[in-house]
């Protein structure tokens, strides 16, 4: 089963991860404009900062930071506030068919990924099998949103060049200068340039907000 090797508190992780796709369908179901959004995530990355920083600097003993941090996560910024701050900044910078399809690659593949996969240590990159699904789920969350803007075929490259980025990036953490790069930074962004990438090649859509 593909499940058995996964642990109560881990599934509980992926669970609040995924349930992160409800900020990006605020615009994609039409409840925001774009703008409007991006004053969304302003709002919320502000909480987060807030209590990451009374976490960390102040103590907020709350079980559920027990529960759902990982052990490296105790003395540096947890993975949600990351997810917040990587989501913002591309929301704020590129277009909404670029940052929106870069914020669900982060909401729905990493999670998948997860499941498929085991935890691995940083440096350490993941097995074949589990970067093909979250390269496929990528791609299948990138297309209704490049082809559309781009065309069939600026926007399938664009989709692919922004899938193979988070398939990167979920697939390798690397360790600058001791500190761990958690793909919940560093997948919106690299998969957001990706795809701006072959925009500003074709000149095929936008690039910017």
């Amino acid at each position: 089963m593909v499940l058995a090797h996964v642990s109560k508190r881990e599934l509980q992780r992926r669970l609040v991860h995924a349930s992160g796709t409800g900020l990006p369908l605020l615009f994609v179901l039409g409840f925001v404009t774009w703008a409007q959004f991006g004053v969304v995530m302003l709002f919320v990355s502000g909480v987060a900062a807030l209590l990451e920083f009374v976490r960390l600097f102040v103590g907020l003993d709350w079980e559920i930071y027990d529960r759902l941090t990982r052990p490296y996560e105790e003395t540096n910024v947890a993975g949600y506030a990351l997810y917040m701050f990587s989501t913002t900044a591309v929301v704020l910078v590129f277009a909404p068919h670029v940052a929106a399809p870069a914020a669900l690659m982060l909401t729905i593949g990493d999670p998948i990924s997860g499941l498929l996969g085991t935890t691995r240590e940083a440096g350490e990159s993941k097995r074949l099998r589990t970067l093909g699904a979250m390269f496929a789920v990528c791609l299948l969350v990138s297309l209704p949103f490049l082809v559309p803007a781009a065309g069939v075929v600026a926007g399938g490259v664009a989709a692919v060049a922004a899938a193979l980025g988070a398939t990167v990036a979920d697939g390798f953490k690397p360790v600058l200068a001791g500190y761990v790069v958690d793909d919940n930074l560093s997948i919106p962004p690299v998969s957001s340039v990706g795809a701006a990438a072959v925009l500003a090649a074709t000149r095929a859509a936008p690039v910017f907000g």
